[in-house]
């Protein structure tokens, strides 16, 4: 009898177990929402916009024929020219993913990681701490053939009925060589708000 008991006591807690995957932190007022979906809280910079973009661009980067035989390309950050904060870094992020992803190009160390990437070759080749067949050498970093770098701007006209935000985005990629636009784009956006 007690076994019978103890049995059933045993499935009762695993199909309870069952029936509660995963149970819910914090407030009961905050979601997830779609990522993808059109986001229009405010006027200002916004994940759609950074979305947008990314996209825009890299699809035409990839088109244009350019990236033939996946050179290397160094992105370098976005210039913020409005005057409000925007994170640069991660448009300049989003399209280098998306780039990767269509396997047109391989990047060389950004601006930003090249002293990580120095650091960590001075590190291998100096401390003595690692086994010599498994160091990296020095002199074997792959330099870029192209660069891209970019910028966005803002208008902003305001009345006493309406406000009025025009972005334009930028981007270019530089044969390094050269100095020479081998590509350019711009993307515009705008967001307008009724008081």
């Amino acid at each position: 009898m007690f076994a019978r008991f103890s049995c059933i006591a045993v499935i009762a807690l695993l199909a309870s177990g069952c029936a509660n995957t995963s149970p819910t932190l914090g407030s009961k007022n905050i979601s997830y929402g779609d990522t993808k979906a059109v986001e229009t809280v405010t006027n200002e910079f916004g994940s759609t916009d950074l979305q947008m973009i990314a996209e825009s661009m890299t699809r035409s980067l990839a088109q244009s024929g350019i990236l033939q035989g996946r050179p290397v390309v160094q992105v370098y950050d976005v210039k913020n020219k409005t005057s409000e904060y925007i994170d640069t870094r991660e448009i300049t992020t989003s399209i280098k993913t998306q780039l990767m992803k269509t396997g047109v190009a391989r990047f060389a160390s950004d601006n930003n990681a090249m002293q990580s990437q120095v650091d960590q070759l001075k590190l291998q080749n100096q401390s003595g701490l690692y086994k010599k067949s498994t160091v990296a050498k020095t002199g074997n970093m792959v330099a870029a053939k192209y660069r891209i770098e970019g910028s966005i701007s803002s208008i902003v006209k305001r009345s006493s009925d309406y406000k009025d935000v025009f972005y334009k985005f930028s981007l270019q990629l530089i044969d390094v060589e050269s100095g020479l636009a081998e590509w350019m784009d711009e993307k515009d956006i705008r967001k307008t708000t009724e008081r």
